[in-house]
């Protein structure tokens, strides 16, 4: 069967370049002011491989696969990371308390405005040291991005956010009571047990469509994607955080509170920025969640990928510490105006 010919995609033409040039820039200055930022404050930049042996384990992330040939010719199935997670943990329980990296990720069946298949992430890790810190990192960064490009406010598809202001602390609870009506809580245990018919019966109250074979997480991802992040971020950035422990596969229980974790998010102008963990450092946990999150993802897509059983030892060593990763690209197309992602990446992927 001949190959579909990918559509033009002209981005290296001089008028069209012309027009991306002062997005592009502003990007360098925003990567360099916040290579200054983590300098600073004693993070040592790492370096992560794109190649792994499992490119992660959510059930709804989508991998690039390939395979390396080894001198007798055998096969060995690899793919191109979603994030450099995985990497950044070992590099973790090697030792080194800070560590930040720039990296390029990769996820199928995602293109969009927000959306690339190749894109940049910032993920930063502070060993001995909570979660909340690294709110106040979000804070300082939004703070830095505006700064370095000059302007005041965010904005998105006619919505603004001032990133001088410091962002607004949100439960997901809290969220979905505001936002829903629905007390989420209810329909989660402390030992992570979920009742879906009551969370139905919940959508059903607030008018929230939803099918029949939805599955908890289903539900919960109909409430929050139609109600909840739409008026996240608005006027000032919006941090959520408290997520049903069967929502953070990689996050560490809450001690306040058995039925959440220590994972956040955080938005400006409805957009999704950050995703942040308490890390939770057990292996055996650890594993049982991945598990589950691969028997979800051959139940939706008939499809599975292995657990890197380096990343589940290094756990085993690995300190107390928490992490994020920052979509590098959403920032910037905030600060700078740009309003396709592929405004702000210096060589886009061709379109297929």
């Amino acid at each position: 069967m001949a190959a579909i010919p990918h559509r033009p995609s002209p981005w290296w033409t001089p008028d069209v370049h012309r027009d991306r040039r002062p997005f592009l820039l502003g990007r360098n200055a925003i990567q360099a002011a916040f290579r200054g930022y983590f300098a600073r404050h004693d993070f040592i930049e790492v370096d992560t491989a794109t190649l792994q042996v499992s490119p992660g384990n959510e059930a709804h992330l989508h991998a690039f696969g390939t395979e390396a040939i080894d001198h007798a010719g055998g096969r060995h199935p690899l793919f191109l990371h979603t994030s450099p997670e995985f990497a950044c943990k070992k590099i973790l329980a090697a030792g080194e308390p800070r560590i930040a990296c720039f990296a390029h990720v990769y996820r199928n069946r995602e293109r969009g405005p927000l959306h690339h298949p190749e894109f940049t992430m910032l993920e930063w890790y502070r060993a001995g040291e909570t979660y909340h810190v690294l709110m106040e990192d979000c804070a300082a960064l939004l703070r830095l991005a505006a700064e370095t490009t000059g302007t005041t406010l965010f904005s998105w598809r006619g919505e603004t956010c001032d990133p001088f202001l410091e962002p607004e602390r949100l439960s997901v609870a809290e969220a979905f009571q505001r936002f829903a009506g629905i007390d989420l809580l209810a329909t989660a245990s402390a030992s992570g047990e979920t009742d879906r018919d009551a969370l139905a019966r919940a959508l059903a109250a607030a008018g929230i469509r939803h099918a029949a074979d939805d599955t908890w997480a289903d539900l919960y991802s109909r409430v929050l994607v139609e109600r909840i992040e739409p008026k996240l971020g608005f006027g000032r950035p919006t941090i959520l955080y408290g997520y049903p422990v069967s929502e953070a596969a990689l996050a560490r229980r809450s001690a306040e509170d058995p039925r959440v974790a220590e994972r956040f998010e955080l938005y400006a102008c409805g957009v999704e920025l950050a995703n942040a963990f308490g890390e939770l450092t057990d292996p055996v946990e650890q594993r049982r969640r991945f598990e589950a999150e691969m028997a979800e993802k051959r139940r939706v897509y008939g499809e599975e990928y292995p657990l890197d059983e380096d990343f589940l030892a290094a756990l085993s060593i690995m300190p107390d510490a928490s992490g994020i990763a920052l979509g590098f690209d959403r920032l910037v197309m905030l600060a700078t105006g740009a309003t396709r992602i592929e405004q702000v990446l210096w060589a886009p992927v061709a379109e297929v």
